[in-house]
């Protein structure tokens, strides 16, 4: 396994540029400040449209003084002309003229200027004092179609809900104020946590649909959740992401920490997503990069003042540790979204050597060829005849040949003592003992993957993602293919290459526990590019199977591979514990 090459060597030397339009905390700790640090701790460079001027410390707020209408939009333009934003996040607003104004901002600059930055509303209301921000409650609708992602917390999510004009027409039943929160927590039912948790979910999913964005509905408040701080993630259509993972809700569920240095950690989260999205990653990852971004600082806060402390900066999440637990919500099973239900499979069969150069080929001939060669480890992808469903005979018949194909490939393997890895046909698989079975996202939702472990088989699971790669991780399989890293023909992709530098940022966090592959678009001119990410090994498709001599090439990118990684120091690789 090779080390890591460290990240900085790959990134751009302009960073992104992130607004954030919020009230100033003098404090230092939360609004305007906390988001400036955050961006400038994620190598992005903030900009800052302040709203309200606040006199507050760590204790109190004693004023708040909302700028004027005109400073407020001179501020707006003047960063426009000059430094216009890849994100924006949006904080504390101090009154309706401020939600009315900052909305004929958005349109125009979409309309004038063309500029579609991604925008995050944090509806700021109280200071975690206690103190209202705002003598009203605003009505956020003038933002309907110009904000991509709503972050409310508890306190937040309920009033939105109540007291929103869109809410005058909502016909299913508007949760009341927990009780419980003050109560000894201990004694909390579970049927009581359920209803709760679902009135939750109801409340996200409303307001993604009354303005038609994404809602992350975060738990920190929510202590009836007792020891996990859960949140509901409420996701629209994503691009560049899975399909499977569209319209779809979750549970982000962390380890709540006690600690009380949680002064600004709102902020921090929204300005964090921001960042994350500004250096293209998609809003899935961005949220659970900043979740666990949050869950560092927090554990590593500390109190300036009197009262409650701030978050510390801690740069780049690297660590699996502080990554929340990724559930999809199901109707009709609600328990299962709040437990990690595939924590259990642990027992995939461990790589025999590494994967080194690893082919994956869809004809019989080829892959003799590559075995031939001196291959150990190698993928056969076959797939059945598109045409064949319209007949039953011809479904039949090609379902025959299909089992036909995978026998002779695992023979194959068996013959050449290669780990030979089927792609998708899990039960085929089982059925005739191959090595190993490799899943996409897709597929791991639907496959029996208890079967798959106690059959003995070994497990690859590719992730395109951040997010992708953090589920595939939560079933602890064999080993993680991370890609596409560069444009490919070979499959129609839903997501953009990742390129080397993402690949390195994803190395950084799963190597210590995986064997990692990289994939999409490799070949004999690129591969120094990967090997230098320090990732474990290499995929490759066309690079062999359009090859004049598939053989020949696949011992020229083994020979150039093994140059390549023996320029590097190893690491140990250990799977166990995670």
């Amino acid at each position: 396994m090779n080390s890591p090459t460290l990240v900085s060597e790959y990134i751009t030397p302009t960073p992104p540029i992130v607004w954030t339009i919020a009230g100033s905390d003098c404090g230092g700790g939360a609004g305007i400040q906390a988001d400036v640090l955050t961006m400038q701790d994620l190598l992005c460079h903030g900009c800052s449209v302040i709203t309200t001027l606040t006199a507050q410390n760590s204790v109190s707020v004693s004023l708040v003084e909302p700028v004027s209408e005109p400073m407020l939009l001179a501020q707006f333009a003047s960063l426009l002309a000059d430094l216009p934003p890849v994100a924006i996040k949006i904080g504390l607003l101090a009154s309706q003229a401020q939600v009315d104004l900052l909305a004929e901002c958005l349109t125009q600059m979409r309309m004038a200027q063309k500029i579609r930055p991604f925008v995050i509303l944090d509806p700021v209301m109280v200071a975690s004092s206690g103190a209202r921000f705002n003598p009203m409650d605003l009505d956020f609708s003038p933002l309907i179609g110009l904000i991509d992602l709503l972050t409310p917390n508890q306190h937040e999510l309920r009033r939105l809900c109540r007291h929103s004009v869109l809410a005058q027409h909502r016909t299913d039943e508007i949760d009341v104020e927990p009780s419980i929160e003050s109560s000894n927590r201990s004694s909390i039912e579970i049927n009581t946590f359920s209803t709760l948790q679902q009135q939750m979910i109801n409340n996200a999913k409303w307001l993604s649909d009354s303005f038609n964005c994404h809602v992350l509905a975060k738990g920190g408040d929510a202590l009836w959740q007792q020891q996990f701080a859960i949140d509901i993630y409420v996701s629209k259509v994503v691009k560049g992401a899975s399909i499977a993972h569209d319209n779809a809700s979750f549970t982000l569920s962390s380890p709540r920490i006690t600690l009380s240095n949680n002064h600004g950690s709102g902020c921090t989260l929204s300005s964090a997503i921001a960042c994350f999205i500004a250096h293209d990653f998609v809003v899935h990852d961005a949220i659970v990069l900043a979740k666990a971004y949050v869950s560092k600082g927090l554990a590593l806060g500390f109190c300036p003042g009197q009262g409650a402390g701030v978050l510390a900066r801690t740069g780049w999440p690297d660590d699996l540790e502080v990554m929340p637990l990724i559930n999809l919500i199901t109707s009709g099973n609600l328990a299962q979204a709040f437990t990690v239900k595939c924590a259990a499979h642990n027992g995939f069969t461990s790589l025999l050597q590494p994967l080194g150069i690893y082919p994956v080929v869809d004809d019989l001939n080829i892959l003799k060829q590559l075995l031939a060669s001196g291959c150990k480890t190698i993928q056969y992808r076959t797939k059945l005849d598109a045409d064949a469903d319209a007949d039953a005979d011809a479904d039949c018949q090609a379902r025959l040949t299909l089992e036909k194909k995978i026998i002779t490939a695992i023979k194959l393997g068996r013959e050449f003592h290669a780990q030979l890895f089927i792609n998708d046909h899990w039960p085929l698989a089982l059925k005739h003992g191959a090595f190993g079975v490799h899943l996409g996202q897709e597929d791991m939702a639907s496959a029996d993957l208890t079967a798959i472990a106690d059959g003995g088989l070994a497990l690859g699971l590719s992730s395109h993602s951040y997010f992708e790669a953090l589920l595939a991780h939560q079933y602890s399989p064999s080993y993680i293919a991370l890609g596409h890293i560069f444009a490919t023909t070979t499959k129609q992709m839903p997501s953009a290459p990742q390129g080397v530098n993402k690949l390195t940022r994803y190395v950084s966090l799963f190597s210590r526990h995986y064997p990692t592959v990289a994939i999409g678009g490799i070949n004999l001119s690129n591969l120094a590019l990967i090997a230098k990410t320090g990732v474990g090994d290499a995929a490759v498709v066309r690079a062999v199977t359009t090859a004049v001599d598939p053989a020949k090439a696949y011992q020229a990118l083994n020979h150039k591979w093994l140059q390549l990684t023996r320029s590097f120091p190893k690491v140990s690789l250990s799977v166990e514990g995670v």
